[in-house]
């Protein structure tokens, strides 16, 4: 249970069911490959693409962001884990997103060139499902309290986690429901733009937006900083926006028609 001047929110890091302990944090991880799913399957349906592709992207995306997401976690937190790296590989904890979304990116490109399906029209049909998958994900960040919350704050919404994965006393910024609905609301955005743009487009505002969230995050963030007063995540999301509007900027001068005209 986490207290703050607004009452009680719950926290709830495990679940008993008779002699079960299921993981809330397993659990959204789950849940969230289920909404990003349901999201591509949708997509599918409207470019007229076979909807079985969903299963085996979701598969690539799942493999390739697992790998991903740890090795990411490994380099970064080298000086923790170096002593028992096999035990911290193959850990259930420490899934990091940024290396999670390359990892997931590489996994569904190999799927895609091994299909002959690597196109810019299968970016932007990723571009959503990505961010609903990112929704989903972050609330479980929030049920295990498993450390992504934030700076002490006295803001009224303030919360502390006692009795999370990682526990604080402190009252501090709920950070993983700014992303909840920072994202989500990104996630609408980006649905109701998918047929306006040349092919890419749309994935390189995804890039974009995902990259300026994470950076201004990171101000009210726990991270240590390592150059010009910046985390190693806002770092790596000055990358990701620039990489985003170098899409766009190309992709925009193409001329090419949006991609529900061309499915």
């Amino acid at each position: 249970m986490v207290g703050g001047p607004l009452g009680c929110v719950a926290v709830l890091p495990e679940i008993s069911i008779g002699p079960l302990e299921l993981q809330t944090f397993g659990i959204a991880f789950a849940l969230a490959f289920v909404a990003s799913g349901v999201t591509a399957t949708r997509r599918l349906r409207e470019l007229g693409w076979p909807v079985d592709w969903v299963y085996e992207m979701v598969f690539a995306a799942l493999i390739g962001g697992l790998v991903g997401s740890r090795i990411d976690y490994l380099i970064q937190n080298w000086d923790r884990v170096s002593d028992d790296l096999l035990g911290n590989i193959f850990s259930g904890s420490g899934l990091v997103f940024f290396g999670g979304l390359l990892g997931g990116a590489v996994g569904v490109m190999i799927w895609a060139l091994r299909k002959g399906q690597l196109s810019w029209q299968l970016a932007d049909m990723a571009a959503v499902p990505i961010a609903m998958g990112y929704v989903v994900g972050r609330v479980g960040c929030q049920l295990s309290g498993d450390g992504d919350y934030g700076t002490k704050s006295d803001l009224p919404w303030a919360m502390d986690y006692p009795d999370g994965t990682v526990p604080t006393t402190d009252q501090v910024h709920p950070t993983p429901i700014y992303e909840t609905f920072a994202m989500g609301i990104g996630a609408l955005v980006l649905w109701h733009l998918r047929d306006r743009f040349a092919p890419g487009v749309l994935f390189g505002l995804y890039l974009m937006l995902v990259g300026i969230e994470r950076f201004l995050i990171e101000l009210i963030r726990r991270n240590d900083t390592v150059v010009a007063g910046l985390t190693v995540p806002q770092l790596v999301s000055i990358g990701v926006a620039a990489l985003g509007t170098a899409i766009v900027i190309m992709r925009s001068r193409t001329g090419q028609r949006p991609a529900a005209a061309t499915a």
